[in-house]
């Protein structure tokens, strides 16, 4: 933890400290506060503030056409088909499976349980699963294997 040498300077344990920081990230807390007798140490972070949302008035959508646009046809989705998306709790590199040539752990179209691990999204070197919040059936799965997500950035769609 934290401690003096004899010219009275503190030491701090960078090591405790990092670990820490990885616990802050993995448990999603925004402080931690550690003692030993009469020494302590707190680790903290700003919390995330959420972004303002703003909606556009809900204008009369044009006629489908016969061809899809290649922004379609490549999976992206419309803000609207998000709603129900688990979210990522973390900036980190998502993947779909546990190691390379592995069975996913989730594929569009399979009903999950609540609990169930949809993906894993490594941070710091920690493998976090993302579980699915609510028993559903996953409708879209919006990032690709080994891509960099941010915090709170949709990862797969469950209704």
């Amino acid at each position: 933890m934290t401690d003096t040498n004899s010219s009275g300077a503190m030491q701090v344990d960078v090591d405790l400290v990092r670990q820490l920081a990885q616990l802050l990230d993995v448990t999603q807390l925004t402080e931690i506060e550690v003692e030993d007798g009469d020494r302590k140490i707190r680790v903290a972070r700003k919390a995330a503030a959420a972004a303002p949302v703003q909606y556009a008035p809900q204008l009369a959508a044009p006629a489908p056409t016969a061809a899809a646009s290649p922004a379609v046809e490549a999976g992206a989705m419309a803000p609207a088909s998000t709603v129900n998306a688990v979210k990522s709790p973390m900036v980190g590199t998502a993947y779909l499976a546990a190691e390379p040539g592995a069975k996913p752990f989730s594929s569009v179209g399979q009903k999950v349980a609540a609990g169930d691990t949809l993906l894993i999204v490594e941070a710091m070197k920690v493998m976090n699963p993302i579980v699915a919040p609510t028993a559903g059936t996953i409708t879209s799965i919006l990032i690709e294997n080994g891509q960099p997500v941010e915090f709170d950035q949709p990862l797969v769609v469950v209704e």
